[in-house]
């Protein structure tokens, strides 16, 4: 019988579609380096046909290999683990080009009337902040208040937000006003694709605003604690004039007078 796996280890090779059949087997195979079908079997504790069986799916899954030895004996070889990072990397390829598609097919399905959709607590939040890197224009406009997103989702998960939206090549343009700024974070940056701005001193934008595509999503403070996007060709153009008056009529942090 396979040495037991902890809970967290079960739960990772589950997420790659392994079954605990399939968990055992490949452990099983993994400390034995190299062994006949039986003596897998055996340790995962499993029978000897369902071994065979194992041995074709996870081969398949490029996690195990056959070879043959002397006497016509064929020996189980595990391959090394770091497949299930290619594997994991070829399918993020595929769904990247396959998501956008698939969009196109299920915007088409809408009817004209507007889609809203409401989330709440830390994780709605998180959620609706990450649904607007599905951003086929790869402009995204933002009216971001610093004090606000520093409290919910936090500096941390926004650190990996930028870090996802740089990797997708999504530029973002980005008000701020100057009352709700924290600390001196997030500056214009190419290298983060990142161009900003600060609204005018009379203004105070208490609330963050992105605009992706026919999206418009709202991120509210901690203390009520929700994000709403609404998906609307008319919302969206209408908010998209307002972002543009409110960019032109902001400043770039170098023309700005006075300390921070």
């Amino acid at each position: 019988m396979t040495e037991k796996m902890t809970d967290p280890m079960r739960e990772k090779l589950a997420l790659f579609g392994l079954n605990d059949k399939e968990q055992n087997f490949y452990l099983a195979a993994l400390q034995l380096g190299a062994a006949s079908v039986t003596e897998v079997a055996a340790r995962a504790g499993v029978s000897r046909t369902n071994g065979y069986d194992l041995v074709e799916r996870l081969e398949r899954r490029g996690l195990l290999a056959q070879v043959g030895e002397a006497a016509g004996v064929r020996k189980v070889v595990p391959e090394d683990p770091s497949v299930l990072i290619r594997d994991w990397e070829r399918s993020r390829l595929v769904l990247d080009e396959l998501v956008p598609e698939l969009r196109s097919i299920y915007n088409d399905s809408r009817t004209s009337k507007p889609r809203t959709r409401l989330y709440e607590g830390r994780e709605g939040i998180n959620r609706a902040l990450w649904e607007t890197l599905d951003c086929h224009s790869k402009v995204l406009l933002g009216v971001l208040s610093m004090h606000e997103l520093l409290e919910t989702p936090g500096q941390q998960w926004m650190a990996g937000f930028i870090a996802e939206r740089v990797r997708r090549g999504i530029e973002l343009r980005v008000v701020r006003s100057r009352s709700r700024e924290t600390e001196a974070i997030w500056p214009s940056a190419h290298e983060e694709m990142r161009e900003l701005r600060y609204a005018p001193e009379d203004l105070d934008l208490g609330m963050t605003m992105y605009i992706n595509d026919d999206t418009v999503t709202y991120v509210s403070s901690k203390e009520e604690n929700y994000a709403m996007v609404i998906e609307s060709r008319e919302l969206a153009r209408l908010n998209r004039a307002f972002f543009q008056s409110l960019w032109l009529a902001s400043s770039p942090p170098e023309r700005m007078a006075g300390p921070r």
